[in-house]
């Protein structure tokens, strides 16, 4: 693995688009440019949501993704609305990703709308502000698409350091601004860290990321397990991730398996190895802020007979907690008892978990469009026939509640 030492004096860029599926709708129309626009569901349906608004829509509006249609319209009559069109959105960051890779072929792609540039002595002639400035202009000039970019000696300070100036901002973040500028600054603020981490580190009385630059690393540990060392290592600006092209293929699944030092047939022991599992899927997904909504389990037995099983949720985990508690079940409904040489945990198709939820997961977006003609004959039919005549039902299940299992692999 690259050490500290090794990488310093790398210059990494990190290049996020500008409120991508809105940029996209101006870039198809134009005159939409200085209007507030917001993306969202069938704009005739009171359940959408907003999945992106312009900055126009932000600044001026308060407008915000995930935010129920109807209350963008009540904030901004004017509104403008347009129904996501994902062919654009792809093509278009298809386009994007292209440019960029005339300038570094050491391009990772993040998602669909921001990616990290490995710049380190592309251009020994050029100052890296100077080339920031050249790949803006180039993707306004060629794709009319504004993003902000990032500049650090690793990938954590150009993500934080591209989230500082939007729109169209340039940043510089050094290791030695890291106490000045990122250490005062609350933990929901730190890549990596979302809703149910930061209430656990509230709960350790760690409220800023200079408090987790400073928290004892045994507590830590003991906690979150090896993400919180890295969390530490991270608010102290260390990175030693290589940007890498293939980083999206790898993602595809994430999982971790191991075998037992003897054939194994005692249920308390195997959870406790099913948990250990668990724990490192989720560190490794939070490292890379992914999301999954399937959870596979595999057994290997003391004959080499191999089983997978695997579950799909509705909402997307990557909490250890929740990725054990999908195994357990799995395992105690899958298990013959038969002796077990070997135990495997993956979450499998993961896509990027982002700041503002689940309207960012592209897959999401899709799935909620093609609810809007459902809740529309709800409502037609609740107001004919009275709100209780049509009610959404669930199969009553007892462990599998909202879950789909899968079959053998």
């Amino acid at each position: 693995m690259q050490t500290e030492r090794e990488s310093h004096g790398r210059i990494i860029f990190h290049v996020d688009a500008n409120s991508f599926f809105a940029s996209c709708e101006i870039v198809r129309d134009p005159s939409l440019q200085k209007k507030p626009v917001v993306v969202a569901g069938d704009p005739k349906e009171r359940k959408g949501i907003v999945l992106a608004a312009s900055y126009v829509a932000k600044q001026q509006f308060g407008i915000y993704t995930t935010m129920p249609l109807w209350e963008a319209k009540k904030r901004c009559p004017s509104l403008v609305v347009r129904p996501p069109d994902f062919a654009l959105y792809r093509e278009v960051s298809r386009r994007l990703f292209q440019c960029l890779q005339r300038f570094s072929p050491v391009l990772e792609r993040a998602s669909i709308d921001e990616g990290y540039l490995d710049m380190t002595g592309r251009t020994p002639t050029v100052h890296p502000l100077a080339l920031a400035h050249h790949i803006q202009q180039e993707l306004l000039e060629r794709l009319s698409i504004p993003v902000s970019i990032g500049i650090a000696p690793n990938k954590f300070l150009a993500k934080m350091a591209s989230d500082m100036k939007k729109p169209l901002g340039i940043t510089v973040l050094r290791k030695r601004d890291v106490p000045r500028v990122l250490w005062p600054l609350p933990v929901e603020h730190m890549h990596g860290v979302g809703d149910k981490m930061a209430k656990k580190l509230h709960a350790l009385d760690l409220h800023t990321i200079g408090d987790i630059a400073k928290a004892d690393r045994e507590r830590l540990r003991q906690t979150f397990g090896i993400y919180g060392l890295r969390l530490q290592e991270k608010a102290n600006g260390i990175d030693p991730r290589p940007v890498d092209p293939v980083a999206a293929e790898k993602r595809k699944s994430i999982g971790h398996s191991t075998t037992l030092p003897y054939d194994m047939d005692e249920e308390q022991n195997l959870l406790v190895v099913l948990r250990q599992l668990a724990e490192s899927v989720s560190a490794r997904m939070n490292e890379k802020r992914v999301v999954s909504r399937t959870v596979q389990l595999t057994i290997r037995y003391y004959d080499f007979q191999t089983i997978t099983r695997s579950q799909t949720g509705i909402d997307p985990l990557c909490d250890a907690e929740d990725i054990f508690s999908y195994a357990a079940r799995l395992f105690q409904k899958h298990w013959d008892g038969r002796p077990v040489r070997l135990l495997g945990v993956a979450a499998l198709h993961v896509f990027d978990e982002r700041e503002e939820g689940k309207q960012l997961d592209l897959f999401h977006y899709e799935k909620e469009v093609k609810m809007e003609p459902l809740w529309k004959t709800v409502e037609q039919l609740q107001a004919k026939f009275g709100a209780r005549a049509l009610q959404i039902g669930v199969e009553p299940l007892s462990s599998d509640r909202q879950t789909k299992e899968g079959e053998e692999r």
